[in-house]
């Protein structure tokens, strides 16, 4: 910040997976003008109170896959690290299930900002049974070790993030052991994103035990459960019930977390090897089913039909023959094959009958990136153009209407529905408008070109060459460098089109790429290495999930529009082609819109999708998305890679020029968005420093704004500068916002106090199984809550 505190990792959320990979909830329509807040789909477990609970049993939890280190703060820490680190780690704040930090009753009696001036100071005041499982109080000096690791100051610590750390001037102790005072050199305004979740001492106090130690295991920990055994064989971690935690008792005697590959849990349940797995929408349709219809408008249409496959099979096979005996043969052999079928589809379904759907929306968003490092997307009207075809509210129900779940669209890119920063301001764009957004394309100079004859039949064998491989490597098509034509149209003379955004850095575009691709071998190493894929996990907070990255950009505000800039219907469209006396983009043969082109190219875009077996509902996403552009004269190259490659290969090396994935949420908007959204800038090798902002667009006005978020104090105030901040970010359309994306779970139906969290931090020490002859509270069907506040984008600055 010119303040900016430095790197706070934010793990990308990749979606691969019909369910892994959609979301949608928060905010208004794309038809809307940004001026109502999304609908609020509260947590679904099956909730009950302690005494319902049985004493004992061990819950078998799936996962992707098990963590590689346990030190939340490494580059290479997942989503089910941050889970070890819930169960077992002291956190002085977690997230409610609004989105909103809350005081952790356990560990802090309460914490404060006692002075301002001439700095500003928290004081902690800690529970006094607060104690690590080695018998140590937890105390000032588990927060001085901390500080000094996460500070930055010191580069044998392997750290991926440092930010509000950095800001730090002292930590000491109080009037007390239990009292932890800390000093801050510069105003911090998520001070309650820090130690959370604190680490001993014995951890943090050396590089070689903040590096090596803690990847492995946790020797000293605080929490109702402690690291046990690890099975990297059979792919279990398990976690013990600490007897030495001052709470409640933890019901459970372990949590295995089991790693289960997505597409595989319902085989896992049926083999009844896990209690709790975050199902794809396949295998949600399928738990739905077999629960009695639990899950509402999933079950009528779910679920694999085995017998009728083997039916429509055999009468295939019959009449391809021809022959009447034949036919009479196979159709007996048909009539057994049935009934077996059907026998074990029942069998299956009688088994899975002993789970329950939990659905909510999860704390992430999808987004359709566009890649504004070269190409035609480097020009801001190509970005507005494509942004102001889609139809949000259409993507929105593709994914979330079959669930049953809310499908508005998300209204920003820093906040959800319910949280208290989250305003619509998709207005700053303007709504979709397919007339306005080809304007846009011809004042950026691209102008009807038509392909016609062998030239047609050639590029569309290009066209399939270059989305053909599924291996990661890019096709052999018009662009024999895998990138789009570049274009150096100049951007209209308008506020946010002046300056240049982070993709115009001159030589650190072409250095950036090339630096982009030394560094992938660096992972876990560096905190500037690429955010690895991360399969969701509902565990919050979010501060603790947002691994990777820190970054680092429009001039003065005119005087009316969203946040200063845009104003709230959109903005006024370049006059349209046959107003400056041009020829209107026509359709081609049969409605087809004639494809738009400049300098003899046509514009063609590379859309880079999972070729995953599980990503099917993702590349269905994206394909509603080639066709709504294709409308406005723009072709895509849909190029499918695969699932390992998606996103080391392609989006942090900003191999694409549209492409899918998902963030996270956060209770932090003005810190955590700071490296996803901050204006790229060269590196002191030449290298354009992109952080985790993989669409390299940005400006120094959303750059100011958060960091002015960040250093403000007055919550309110701070609120305003993030919704105006969110304003900027629309306008730049480096990003748009898609849908919240849905949380589906499998749950034994016994199974209390768990299910599909949402934002809400799991309640470890009652989670467990039924007690006989307690059936426990039914689990909540995920209610949709009424409207947040009507609140809409600010005007003016």
């Amino acid at each position: 910040m010119s303040s900016y505190s430095g790197p706070r990792l934010r793990s990308a959320v990749f979606l691969v997976a019909g369910v892994l990979a959609v979301p949608a909830l928060a905010s208004c329509s794309g038809d809307s003008g940004g001026t109502h807040a999304g609908r609020v789909v509260a947590p679904d477990v099956h909730q009950a109170a302690r005494d319902r609970v049985a004493e004992g049993g061990t819950l078998h939890w799936a996962v992707d896959r098990l963590p590689s280190t346990l030190n939340t703060f490494q580059a290479d820490a997942d989503t089910t690290t941050a889970r070890v680190a819930s169960a077992t780690l002291p956190s002085m704040f977690h997230l409610d299930r609004q989105g909103r930090p809350a005081r952790s009753a356990a560990y802090l009696r309460d914490a404060k900002v006692e002075t301002t001036e001439p700095r500003q100071v928290v004081v902690y005041h800690l529970d006094p049974k607060a104690a690590w499982n080695n018998g140590r109080d937890i105390g000032a000096d588990d927060f001085a070790a901390q500080w000094q690791a996460l500070r930055g100051s010191d580069s044998k610590y392997w750290t991926a993030r440092n930010a509000g750390y950095d800001r730090i001037a002292k930590v000491e102790r109080g009037a007390n052991a239990q009292e932890v005072r800390v000093t801050f050199a510069k105003p911090y305004a998520d001070w309650r994103a820090l130690f959370s979740p604190l680490y001993p001492k014995e951890v943090m106090g050396s590089a070689e035990t903040f590096n090596d130690a803690a990847r492995t295991g946790l020797a000293v920990s605080a929490g109702p459960f402690r690291v046990g055994k690890e099975d990297r064989g059979s792919g279990d971690l398990t976690l013990e019930r600490d007897t030495r935690w001052w709470g409640d008792r933890a019901k459970l005697d372990g949590l295995v977390l089991r790693a289960v590959p997505a597409g595989k849990r319902v085989r896992a349940m049926l083999d009844g090897r896990v209690d709790l797995a975050p199902v794809e929408q396949d295998e949600a349709a399928r738990v739905a089913r077999a629960g009695k219809g639990d899950g509402g408008p999933l079950a009528p249409q779910s679920g694999p039909n085995a017998a009728g496959a083997v039916a429509a099979d055999v009468y295939s096979r019959a009449f391809a023959k021809g022959s009447p005996e034949q036919v009479n043969r196979l159709d007996r052999q048909n009539r057994a094959d049935l009934a077996e079928a059907r026998a074990v589809e029942e069998a299956q379904q009688r088994s899975l009958g002993r789970y329950r759907l939990r659905k909510s929306l999860e704390p992430a968003y999808t987004q359709l990136a566009l890649n504004g490092e070269s190409g035609p997307l480097s020009d801001e009207r190509v970005r507005r153009a494509v942004a102001r075809a889609l139809d949000r509210k259409a993507l929105a129900q593709l994914v979330l209407k079959p669930l049953g779940l809310p499908a508005d669209p998300v209204g920003s890119h820093l906040a959800l529905a319910g949280q208290d920063a989250y305003a619509d301001s998709s207005g700053a764009l303007g709504k979709q408008d397919a007339v306005e957004a080809q304007a846009l394309l011809s004042d950026a100079g691209y102008k009807p070109a038509p392909v016609s004859g062998e030239a047609a039949k050639k590029d569309e064998a290009e066209q399939g060459q270059a989305g053909a491989g599924a291996d990661g490597k890019a096709g052999t098509g018009a662009r024999t460098d895998g990138k789009a034509p570049r274009t150096d149209a100049k951007a209209p003379e308008d506020e946010a089109r002046s300056e240049k955004s982070g993709a115009d850095a001159g030589k650190a575009r072409t250095a950036g790429k090339k630096a982009g691709a030394e560094k992938k071998a660096g992972a876990g190493k560096k905190a500037k290495d690429a955010a690895a894929p991360l399969a969701p996990a509902p565990v919050p907070p979010q501060s603790v999930l947002l691994h990777q990255a820190y970054a680092m950009a429009a001039r003065p505000a005119k005087a009316a529009g969203a946040a200063g800039a845009y104003a709230p219907k959109g903005t006024p469209a370049p006059p349209r082609a046959e107003e400056k006396g041009e020829a209107a983009p026509k359709a081609g043969p049969a409605g087809v819109p004639a494809v738009l082109g400049k300098d003899g190219k046509p514009l063609t875009l590379r859309f880079v999708v999972p070729a995953g077996a599980g990503s099917a509902q993702l590349r269905e996403v994206g394909e509603k998305i080639a066709g709504m552009v294709e409308k406005i004269g723009i072709r895509t190259q849909v190029q499918k890679v695969s699932d390992a490659s998606y996103f080391k290969d392609h989006i942090a090396t900003g191999d694409y020029d549209m492409a899918l994935w998902s963030w996270p949420g956060t209770a932090f908007p003005a810190t955590d968005a700071r490296p996803v959204y901050g204006k790229p800038v060269p590196a002191a090798d030449g290298s354009l420093n992109v952080d985790q902002n993989y669409t390299r667009v940005g400006t120094n006005r959303i750059d100011q704004l958060l960091d002015q978020a960040a250093g403000t104090l007055d919550a309110k105030e701070a609120g305003q500068l993030v919704k105006k901040a969110d304003a900027r970010i629309w306008a730049a359309a480096g990003s748009i916002p898609l849908y919240q994306r849905p949380e589906l779970v499998a749950a034994r139906s016994d199974l209390l106090n768990a299910g599909a969290f949402g934002f809400a931090t799991p309640d470890w020490e009652n989670i467990g199984f039924a007690a006989k002859g307690a059936k426990g509270a039914k689990g909540t069907k995920a209610p949709v809550g009424k409207p947040v506040r009507n609140t809409t984008a600010p005007v003016g600055e």
